[in-house]
């Protein structure tokens, strides 16, 4: 990720997660937009670790609220599973991913480019690690 307003995004949440969250970039892939797809797809699931869940950000996925996603960390946490979010590129997740992941979870309904996904994942981390420890962070009074 280039430095700019979204890297600094990211990074300002990051800094707050412990454990720090690790991130693995893989190269964009040029060709048509299924032929990237199945590339970055490959390349996606290679770099995968083998015990982690798989949890693919995905516009057809679940639509947790803070509290839930709170929640389904902590249950991979106490399942001793780290969650490893895939976040697809330009021209999204390959079939292949979506079948691989253990959970597909959306931001919305909107959709939202790639690298501003990996910023607002990154709060929710934070959010959820907040409500985890009771900490004022989250203000679940407010809608």
């Amino acid at each position: 990720m280039k430095a700019g307003p979204e890297a600094a995004l990211y990074a300002h949440y990051a800094a707050r997660l412990r454990p720090a969250p690790e991130v693995t970039e893989i190269p964009e892939a040029r060709g048509s937009a299924g032929e990237i797809r199945k590339r970055e797809g490959a390349a996606l699931l290679a770099a995968l670790p083998a015990d982690a869940v798989a949890v693919a950000l995905d516009l057809g996925g679940e639509q947790p609220d803070s509290e839930r996603f709170a929640a389904l960390l902590a249950r991979w946490e106490e399942a001793g599973r780290t969650p490893c979010f895939i976040i697809g590129g330009a021209e999204g997740l390959d079939p292949s991913v979506t079948a691989r992941a253990d959970h597909r979870i959306a931001l919305g309904p909107l959709t939202w480019p790639h690298f501003l996904v990996r910023g607002m994942l990154a709060e929710q981390l934070y959010r959820a690690q907040a409500i985890r420890q009771n900490h004022p962070y989250h203000r679940a009074w407010r809608p």
